[in-house]
């Protein structure tokens, strides 16, 4: 071989092995998310964020409710629920996501409440409290902060980072971003429910089972 050819070739060689070499430091050097974080990103009408009361794994059927905690139909719905949760334990996935009714005075505070719970990992002891008590608090139309706050500690919470964290504006940022999305996915009302993606329209409780039972025999 010929000497100019054998350098041209040892410069080709030496520019693939650089460029190799830089792709491999990039994607080594990205940051890494840490494991789980986009968990509840793989399931159809949920986010990174979303909280995922009942797991079954991305490939099982994922039923998502937008819910309104002070909405007395999503406090009516609550404990049918919760029997669709232990009827279809290990089957599908549930995820809820906020949708505060503006015209709803305490629902923005109860949904702040939630997550500052879901901050300190106990979101779905707040969930079930919310619920269980909404006859007491739901429908007046002064500040019912304190109240919830008292729910924070019955449940042990370290109180200075829950008040950090409900006065904290990411924390009402977050909710907003769910009750944005719900409005672009079509949700007008709560409570509102969506069986792998798709709004499902109920005309009677059997319609949710129904759907379930359709979605598992898929």
């Amino acid at each position: 071989m010929k000497t100019p050819m054998k350098v041209t070739l040892i410069a080709i060689a030496a520019v693939v092995v650089l460029v190799i070499g830089a792709i491999i430091y990039t994607v080594s050097a990205r940051p890494q998310a840490p494991a789980g974080d986009n968990a509840a990103d793989a399931l159809p009408g949920a986010r990174s964020n979303s909280h995922v009361l009942d797991s079954a794994g991305p490939n099982a059927p994922t039923l998502v409710e937008f819910l309104d905690f002070e909405c007395e139909a999503c406090g009516a719905f609550y404990p049918y629920v919760e029997q669709i949760r232990e009827q279809y334990d290990g089957q599908i996935n549930y995820v809820f996501r906020y949708y505060p009714i503006p015209s709803h005075y305490n629902s923005m505070n109860a949904a702040l409440a939630v997550e500052a719970a879901a901050q300190q990992d106990r979101v779905e002891d707040m969930y079930h409290r919310m619920f269980e008590t909404q006859a007491e608090w739901g429908e007046q139309q002064v500040s019912e902060a304190d109240l919830f706050r008292s729910f924070a500690e019955d449940l042990g919470l370290d109180m200075a980072a829950y008040d950090q964290a409900v006065a904290d504006p990411a924390t009402r940022e977050r909710v907003e971003g769910d009750f944005a999305e719900g409005q672009q996915m079509g949700v007008q009302g709560t409570p509102t429910f969506f069986l792998n993606g798709e709004r499902l329209e109920l005309n009677q409780l059997t319609d949710l089972t129904d759907a379930l039972d359709r979605a598992l025999a898929d």
